[in-house]
C-alpha cells in the first residue's frame, strides 16, 4: 500500500517509530488521523522501521493481542493492465500482475509466520497479510525490511443519518421518476438516446441486496429466468451473514437502497437497463477491513459460491462504494487496482460535514485516486452533512462531483421502498450515470480518466469557494452538479446502434430473456431481450460475431456482422425451438451408495431443481436440447460429500450417474470414510482435569495447511492445537471461525473432562518413513453428564500426511454421538476449514474418517 513514508531515522526502540494512525468511524463521530510526528522523525531515530498504527501500539502496549495488517513495501506493476485496449483484457492483466507479485513478495513473511506458528490471512489486491499477535510479534514484523506498515484491523460504521427514513409520498413510477433521476437528467438520456444502461454491469460493495426485490430481480445477472438463479460470479458474502443457502441477502437495507438507485425499475434507478452483481462487504451496520478487502478482490475477479475459481473476465464495469471513514490511504491500492482494470469506482465523500467546516470528507472518497461524491437536496443546496475538502489524506480537492443525496427514495428489503439521506445516496447516482455514458459511448468502457473528464466537463458549476478552489472546481461541490445528459451529449460518437426483436420462428411469439452478444476480438457486449422480445446494443464500429441464444431455442450465429459509426441497424432474429427430452439418473455418495435428499439442478437453465429419492434417483421429465451444466448438492448432514458437477449435452433421453466427489476446503484438503483400524495408545500424556492442555513431541514432522510442526498441544476437549496450548476452549464452534482456537484438528471438540477413569495416550507404529502417530482419548467424560463417555483418536501418517479420525466407543455415550461436537480441521488463520460435522449426531462405533491433506501423496 502507498502509505506516506516518514523520514528515515537512525536507531531506536520500535515503539518510538513514527505513527500514522488511520481513523475509523466507531460511531457517528469520526476519529481523525494523527499526523506523523515530524519532529521525532527528524531526530534521526529508528532507521528503516515500518510505520506502526498507534492503535496497534496502544493495544499491545497494554499486554493484549491486536489484529492487524502487515502491509508489504513491494507493489505490483499495473502499467501493462492500463495499456490494454478492452475492459476484459485490463482486468485479466491486473489480476495476473497483482497475484504474481503477492505470491512472490509474501513468500518470506509467510514462511516466517509459519515457522513462528502464527496464523495469517493473505490478500493480493493490497499485498497485505492479516495477523493477530502481541508486542513482541509487532516488534519483529516492524523490523523486517519488506514491511512498509502495520495497521490495526478496523470496522467502519454505516452512518446513522443514512439509517433514518424521511417522510415522502408514495413510490414514483417509471412515467414519473424520482427527483434525483430528473435532476441529473437521466430521464432525458432515456428519451433522447433510448439509453438505460444496456450492456453494462454494475456492482456495489455494501450490506448486501434483496436480489428478488420486484424492482431488482429482473436485471440481476444471476437471474436465469423463470424464477431460477445462479449466484456463482454474481454474489459474494465474505461476512458469512447470509447463511449457508448461498442466496444474496441484506440484513441492513443500505445495500438494497444503493442498488435500487443505480438499476431499480419503476422510476427509482438511474440505469434500469444495466445488469447488477454485488459483494457484501458490510456485516450489517458496519464494514470490517477484512470483508472490504475480500470484496475488493472479488470485484476485480469474481468467484464461484465457494470463493474459488476466480474469473476477472466476469468483473463488473462499475462499482459503487457508499461506505468509508477516517483519513487513511489503506484502500488506495484497491482503488488503483480497479482503475487499472478498467473498473470505474465511485466513493461517498462522507456525512461528517456541518455545511461550513472544511476538510470533512473521509477516505477512501477523499483519496486522490478515488472519485468522491458529495450530496445536495432537491432545492439545489449542498447537504449539511456532505463532506468537504481539501482532503486530510493528501490535500487533494474533494469531492470530485456532487449528486442528489437528500430524501432519495429507493428499494428496501421486504420488497418495499424507503427514502433516506446521505452521500451514500448520492454516489449511486454517479455510478449509474457512468452506465448510461458507457452504454451510449462504448468506446469509453474501461477508460477511467477519459470518463471522469467527460463527467467533470458536463457538471453544472456551483460557485462556493469558502473551502478553496474556483467556481469550476471547489472543495464543496467538486466539479459541480452531475449532468449526465451533458456528458452523453459530449461523448465520442463512435457507436452504431443495433436494435431488433427476437421471436420464435414457428409462432412469431416474442422471446424474453434471450441473450444477444456481439464480439469483436476480446471486446464483448451483451444484453438480454425485454418482455416484448426487443433489444438494443450500442457497438463501436467494427466487424462482429453476433450470437442470439436462450433456453429452449437453437443458437443463431452470424459472423462478419459489420457496423459503422453512427449507423442505425435493425436486426430481427427468429429462433427455432428445439426438441425436449427426459434427463434422469442416480446420485451416489462419496462411498458409492445411493444418496437421498440431494438437490439436482441445471445451473444455467430455467428449470426447477429436483431432489433425489430414497434410492438416490432423480428425473427431469422435460429438458430442451442443448449443452448445460448440472450439479448435485448433498443436504445436511453433508459429511464428506462434495458437489457433483458435469456438462450434459441433451440430444435425446439422457441417463447419468452423479457420483459425488470428496468434499474439499479452499486449500484442497478432502475427506472420506475409511476402514476402521484402531491404534492402541501406549504412552500416557500427563493430561487430566476439566480444562487442560499439554504439548507432545511429534516423532516426525506433521503438516497442517502446508505448515510443518514438530510439536502439538493436546487438550482435554478433544482438540489438537498446533499453534498454542490454549485452555478454556470448551465451547465448540463451526469451522472455520476467525476466533481462536485456530490451527487445529478437532477430533471430537466438546466440553470433555479427563478424570480418574479416563486418560489421553500416544503411540507410534511402523518403520521410519512409514510411521503412524496416534493421540488417543480413552473413556473421556462429558462435563454435562460424566456417565456418558467416549473413546476416539487422531492418527497422523508420516508417508502421506493424511489425518485419520477414529471412533471406538461413541454410541454408548447416547445421546452423545457427535450431536454437540465439532469434527474437522481448520487453518491457522481461521479462514479455511474442512468440517466433517458440527452439532450433528453422525458418529457410530468403530468408524473412521480419513482427511487427505495437500501433502498426501
Amino acid at each position: 500500500m502507498h502509505l506516506p513514508r516518514a523520514p528515515r531515522r537512525r536507531a531506536a526502540a520500535w515503539a518510538a517509530a513514527a505513527i500514522t494512525a488511520a481513523a475509523v468511524l466507531a460511531g457517528s463521530t469520526p476519529a481523525f488521523a494523527r499526523p506523523v510526528d515530524t519532529a521525532t522523525a527528524a531526530s534521526g531515530k529508528n532507521t528503516g522501521a515500518a510505520r506502526i498504527d498507534s492503535a496497534v501500539l496502544d493495544t499491545v502496549g497494554r499486554g493484549q493481542e491486536s489484529t492487524f495488517f502487515v502491509v508489504l513495501k513491494s507493489q505490483a506493476d499495473l502499467s501493462a493492465a492500463r495499456s490494454k485496449r478492452t475492459h476484459e483484457d485490463k482486468a485479466k492483466s491486473a489480476f495476473a500482475s497483482l497475484r504474481k507479485e503477492a505470491a512472490r513478495s509474501q513468500t518470506s513473511i509467510r514462511s516466517y509466520l509459519d515457522k513462528a506458528k502464527i496464523g495469517y490471512e493473505p490478500f493480493w489486491i493490497a499485498n497485505a497479510v492479516k495477523v493477530t499477535g502481541d508486542e513482541q510479534l509487532v516488534a519483529e514484523l516492524a523490523a523486517r525490511g519488506d514491511v512498509a506498515s502495520i495497521r490495526q484491523e478496523r470496522t467502519y460504521k454505516l452512518d446513522e443519518v443514512e439509517q433514518t427514513a424521511v417522510a415522502g409520498a408514495s413510490l414514483s413510477t417509471a412515467a414519473d421518476p424520482e427527483w434525483g433521476i430528473k435532476d441529473v437528467k437521466a430521464d432525458q438520456v432515456w428519451s433522447q438516446y433510448d439509453d438505460r444502461g444496456e450492456g453494462i454491469v454494475i456492482a456495489n460493495v455494501d450490506s448486501g441486496v434483496q436480489y428478488d426485490h420486484p424492482a431488482l430481480v429482473g436485471n440481476y445477472r444471476g437471474n436465469l429466468g423463470d424464477g431460477t438463479f445462479s449466484h456463482d460470479y454474481n454474489w459474494y458474502d465474505p461476512t458469512g451473514q447470509c447463511g449457508t443457502s448461498g442466496n444474496p441477502c441484506d440484513n441492513n437495507g443500505h445495500g438494497t437502497h444503493t442498488m435500487g438507485t443505480m438499476v431499480g425499475a419503476d422510476g427509482v434507478g438511474v440505469a434500469p437497463g444495466a445488469k447488477w452483481i454485488a459483494a457484501k462487504g458490510c456485516e450489517s451496520s458496519s464494514c470490517s477491513d477484512s470483508a472490504l478487502l475480500a470484496s475488493g478482490q472479488w470485484i476485480l475477479a469474481p468467484t464461484d459460491h465457494n470463493g474459488l475459481n476466480p474469473k476477472p473476465e466476469m468483473a463488473p464495469d462499475i462499482v459503487n462504494n457508499s461506505w468509508g471513514g477516517g483519513d487513511t490511504t489503506f484502500y488506495q491500492d484497491i482503488v488503483e487496482a480497479w482503475n487499472a482494470a478498467g473498473i470505474f469506482e465511485a466513493f461517498a465523500a462522507g456525512n461528517d460535514g456541518n455545511g461550513t467546516t472544511c476538510s470533512t470528507a473521509h477516505a477512501p472518497g477523499s483519496q486522490a485516486p478515488a472519485y468522491g461524491v458529495g450530496a445536495y437536496d432537491v432545492n439545489g443546496k449542498i447537504a449539511g452533512f456532505s463532506g468537504f475538502g481539501p482532503s486530510l489524506v493528501d490535500g487533494s480537492a474533494k469531492p470530485n462531483i456532487s449528486a442528489p443525496g437528500v430524501n432519495i427514495r429507493s428499494t428496501w428489503p421486504g420488497s418495499t421502498y424507503k427514502a433516506i439521506n446521505g452521500t451514500s445516496m448520492a454516489t449511486p447516482h454517479v455510478a449509474a450515470a457512468v452506465a448510461l455514458l458507457w452504454s451510449a459511448a462504448p468506446s469509453l468502457i474501461g477508460k477511467i480518466d477519459e470518463t471522469r473528464a467527460i463527467l467533470n466537463d458536463g457538471a453544472i458549476d456551483v460557485d462556493d469557494t469558502h473551502c478553496g478552489g474556483s467556481a469550476d472546481m471547489n472543495n464543496v461541490w467538486g466539479e459541480g452538479k452531475l449532468d449526465i445528459l451533458a456528458a452523453v451529449d459530449a461523448a465520442p460518437r463512435s457507436a452504431a446502434t443495433v436494435t431488433g426483436t427476437v421471436t420464435a420462428e414457428a409462432t412469431g411469439k416474442p422471446l424474453s430473456g434471450m441473450t444477444v452478444q456481439a464480439q469483436a476480438g476480446t471486446a464483448k457486449r451483451s444484453v438480454t431481450t425485454a418482455a416484448d422480445g426487443t433489444y438494443k446494443l450500442n457497438l463501436n464500429a467494427d466487424t462482429y460475431t453476433v450470437q442470439v441464444s436462450g433456453y429452449g431455442y437453437a443458437t443463431s450465429t452470424e459472423q462478419g456482422f459489420t457496423v459503422t459509426t453512427g449507423e442505425h441497424v435493425t436486426k430481427d432474429v427468429a429462433l427455432d425451438a428445439v426438441p425436449a427430452h427426459a434427463v434422469s439418473g442416480t446420485v451416489l455418495d462419496v462411498t458409492g451408495k445411493p444418496l437421498a435428499g440431494a438437490v439436482v439442478r441445471f445451473v444455467d437453465a430455467p428449470l426447477d431443481a429436483v431432489t433425489s429419492d430414497s434410492q438416490g434417483a432423480f428425473r427431469f421429465p422435460v429438458v430442451a436440447e442443448g449443452s448445460f451444466s448440472l450439479t448435485a448438492t448433498p443436504t445436511a448432514p453433508v459429511l464428506c460429500n462434495g458437489v457433483f458437477k458435469t456438462a450434459v449435452a441433451v440430444d435425446g433421453d439422457e441417463t447419468l450417474t452423479a457420483a459425488l466427489p470428496r468434499r474439499t476446503d479452499g486449500s484442497g484438503n478432502s475427506c472420506a470414510p475409511t476402514a476402521y483400524n484402531w491404534v492402541k495408545g501406549t504412552t500416557k500424556v500427563a493430561l487430566t482435569g476439566d480444562e487442560n492442555a499439554k504439548a507432545v513431541k511429534l516423532p516426525f514432522p506433521v503438516s497442517l495447511y502446508g505448515v510443518p510442526y514438530s510439536t502439538a498441544n493436546v487438550t482435554t476437549n478433544g482438540l489438537v492445537n498446533f499453534l498454542e496450548p490454549r485452555l478454556g476452549d470448551y465451547s465448540n464452534t463451526p469451522l472455520p471461525s476467525a476466533g481462536k482456537p485456530n490451527g487445529i484438528v478437532a477430533a471430537l471438540w466438546d466440553d470433555l473432562t479427563i478424570d480418574s477413569r479416563a486418560s489421553v495416550k500416544t503411540a507410534t507404529t511402523g518403520t521410519t518413513g512409514h510411521r503412524t502417530f496416534a493421540i488417543v482419548w480413552e473413556n473421556a467424560a462429558f462435563v454435562s453428564a460424566t456417565s456418558n463417555r467416549v473413546t476416539f483418536e487422531v492418527l497422523f501418517e508420516e508417508a502421506t500426511g493424511a489425518i485419520t479420525l477414529q471412533y471406538q466407543d461413541i454410541s454408548a455415550a447416547s445421546p452423545e454421538t457427535g450431536a454437540k461436537a465439532t469434527i474437522g480441521i481448520e487453518n491457522q488463520a481461521g479462514t479455511d476449514a474442512l468440517q466433517y460435522s458440527f452439532n450433528e449426531p453422525v458418529l457410530t462405533d468403530r468408524s473412521a474418517v480419513r482427511i487427505t491433506t495437500k501433502a498426501t501423496s
